[in-house]
């Protein structure tokens, strides 16, 4: 008894130390880091109209990690690494296409590419960012590195998008690319700002940069940019807001070149996709996809856009848009207008580009979308998508796409139906 009776104090002071030591909920050390990430795979079936199917898989993981060192200056770094394997990966010089990096900095490895295998690592996101605190000077922020830059007012389509536009068809990326650069801003009041960029090219003539002041008025936000973006100075402008409770968001850019061809050292047109393996580049018969292979005009570029959503347990959402370029860049081929990176002076290769998509929850856990986009040239666009939610970290994912239009379009000279299926598990 005697034994059992000093077992138990034992015992008990043993959890009152371990209740008095455990933290208080809410006054814990906050942790200096942070590590999340994802890894998705995605089968992928191609019906091209005119030639054969072709199988391919890719399997994607990512990691994004941030390091605080105080409460003013962090670092983070992002990296996704793919493995692709079908068809696709077979292609002769598909790996150095997958490796292309137009950054600055070439921070971007094909460590596989052999027998119908891919593999790649890229970091897409790598800067460091300081930004005092209130007590000293705290309306400033500085970041320097590889990181989005997000001017866009608008949803689809960007035009003052100028540093990292992106193709609407790709929806497999959903951070979007980055750019390597330097921004400096200043916070001037409750929603007003004024932003500085600074982005240097290997090519010193492709240098851009550009400032841009951000304002609230009357719960409308608007901006005003200027610079210059690749061989072009540009102005625009954006604005977002609501009517009647609609979504109502607009921008505009101005885009006038330097040259009147490029490069401007030699008038004469030239194959601008060099470093696309010629088994799967079109330009290689001399087809023209970049403003780089013509004679250069001065361009506006300006999208309108409205959503509305309706309350009900469906939650349906209607969303259109419409896109006009003055001077759009001509392209002979859908595959590299699909597969290339886009700015925001190529968004479309027709002077009127329209948007429409329907949305509705088939129920609380899964989603049905449908879409399409209509161009001058007849060139057309389907898709439906459903996304369902399987578990708190775990999603999937099934899309359909259909690329045709009219004879003589662009899309209709590769017409084709592809489907996708994505499953995703996030940590």
């Amino acid at each position: 008894m005697r034994f059992t009776g000093l077992l138990f104090l034992s015992t008990l002071a043993l959890f009152q130390s371990l209740a008095f030591a455990a933290p208080i909920p809410g006054l814990e050390p906050a942790k200096s880091w942070d590590l999340d990430g994802y890894v998705k795979y995605m089968g992928t079936l191609s019906y091209p109209d005119s030639s054969p199917d072709s199988v391919d898989h890719l399997l994607h993981q990512r990691f994004n990690f941030e390091y605080r060192f105080d409460s003013e200056l962090r670092l983070n770094a992002s990296m996704r690494n793919r493995v692709f394997y079908g068809d696709s990966a077979k292609i002769p010089g598909y790996g150095d296409l997958i490796g292309l990096d137009p950054g600055y900095w070439d921070m971007s490895t094909t460590w596989l590419d052999s027998n119908g295998w891919v593999g790649n690592t890229q970091f897409d996101r790598a800067y460091i960012n300081w930004k005092p605190s209130e007590f000293a000077g705290g309306d400033w922020q500085a970041r320097v590195g590889r990181f989005r830059i997000n001017w866009a007012m608008s949803t689809l389509w960007n035009p003052n998008d100028i540093f990292n536009a992106y193709s609407i068809y790709d929806f497999d990326y959903e951070e979007r690319s980055g750019a390597d650069a330097v921004l400096i801003s200043r916070k001037l009041g409750f929603a007003s700002s004024v932003d500085f960029v600074y982005n240097p090219n290997q090519d010193n003539k492709l240098t851009s940069y550009a400032a841009r002041y951000l304002t609230n008025y009357a719960s409308w936000d608007m901006q005003f940019l200027i610079g210059k973006s690749g061989f072009d100075h540009v102005i625009g402008a954006g604005f977002a807001g609501d009517i009647a409770g609609a979504g109502f968001r607009g921008e505009v850019s101005y885009f006038d070149p330097q040259y009147n061809y490029w490069p401007a050292e030699d008038p004469v047109p030239y194959d601008s996709s060099a470093n696309i393996p010629t088994a799967i580049n079109p330009l290689a018969n001399g087809a023209s996809l970049s403003p780089r292979a013509q004679r250069l005009e001065a361009s506006s570029v300006a999208t309108i856009e409205m959503d509305y959503s309706f309350t009900g347990a469906r939650n349906w959402m209607i969303r259109g848009s419409v896109l006009h370029i003055s001077e759009p860049t001509d392209s002979d081929s859908a595959l590299l207008y699909l597969n290339l990176p886009l700015t925001a002076r190529t968004l479309s290769f027709t002077n009127w580009t329209s948007y429409l998509e329907l949305g509705f929850d088939v129920s609380p856990l899964s989603r049905l979308t449908f879409s399409s986009s209509f161009y001058d040239d007849g060139s057309y666009f389907y898709g439906a998508s459903m996304s369902y939610s399987l578990a708190n970290e775990w999603s999937m994912l099934m899309v359909l796409q259909r690329f045709d239009g009219r004879s003589g379009s662009l899309f209709s000279q590769s017409a084709s139906t592809l489907g996708f299926m994505q499953l995703k598990w996030s940590f």
